[in-house]
């Protein structure tokens, strides 16, 4: 049995919108497990962002509890979710939002110097992980300005990983990509994932779902449905017939 990492339970979120309630989630139950590679789709509007940002700690549900581990991360203060988001947490959005006046090195160790001060090995630890999203030796020592789309997604993604953190949240990660570049960064979350690294991805994109072992439908607020993929393999065509057949059922 998968070991849980996060588990929530009626789980809803509530905006006020011109003087009317907007109920965005709606008494999701769901649990996370470890090394998962768990896919949020859904229609624009159906509440994916605001599910990840809930489970990340990034928002406060309305309604509901999260839990991590013993702790109810729902019930923590806006410091405590910070210092949660820190510890076990790491994030890749569509914008990647690197701090343009400091190398791509920098960037990195930026997010590693909030947990250790041990820079020594830390910048071991980010030489490694650039080495595994092949960014050079020379590309580090550069501006985020002077690199592509693609390698700052890959430097964010080095960044996310930094902390060593249970669970690596994505949003749309491909979203700004073009295809070749997009393709390189899924490779790179795929490799993390085989390594054992717990990813949760909001997604519209099906080359982008196919990545994942679990997939999740979002429908007005409510998981309306789950696929099983298994483990990925590159150019399985029944992994992508699965797929389409579940998000048909969907009403994709």
């Amino acid at each position: 049995m998968k070991e849980i990492l996060l588990r929530a339970k009626q789980l809803s979120k509530s905006f006020s919108n011109e003087g009317a309630m907007q109920h965005v989630l709606k008494n999701i139950d769901l649990t996370l497990n470890k090394g998962d590679f768990t896919v949020i789709m859904g229609a624009s509007g159906a509440g994916k962002s605001t599910l990840l940002y809930a489970l990340s700690g990034m928002d406060t549900p309305t309604l509901g509890t999260i839990t991590f581990g013993d702790q109810v991360i729902s019930n923590l203060s806006q410091d405590g979710l910070a210092i949660f988001r820190r510890d076990h947490c790491g994030f890749v959005f569509q914008q990647i939002y690197l701090i343009d006046g400091m190398s791509v090195m920098d960037n990195v160790l930026s997010a590693g110097l909030l947990v250790s001060k041990d820079t020594h090995t830390l910048v071991k630890r980010a030489k490694e992980l650039f080495q595994a999203v092949d960014i050079s030796e020379e590309t580090q020592k550069k501006f985020p300005t002077q690199i592509s789309g693609g390698e700052a997604q890959r430097v964010g993604i080095v960044r996310a990983l930094i902390n060593s953190p249970e669970i690596l949240f994505a949003d749309e990660p491909t979203g700004a990509l073009n295809s070749k570049t997009g393709l390189d960064v899924l490779d790179t979350l795929t490799r993390f994932h085989e390594q054992g690294q717990s990813i949760v991805m909001v997604t519209h994109d099906m080359r982008s779902a196919r990545r994942g072992n679990r997939i999740l439908y979002l429908k007005d607020g409510v998981i309306l449905g789950e696929c099983a993929l298994g483990g990925y393999v590159q150019g399985d065509p029944q992994r992508h017939e699965k797929l389409s057949a579940f998000l048909k059922d969907m009403g994709w």
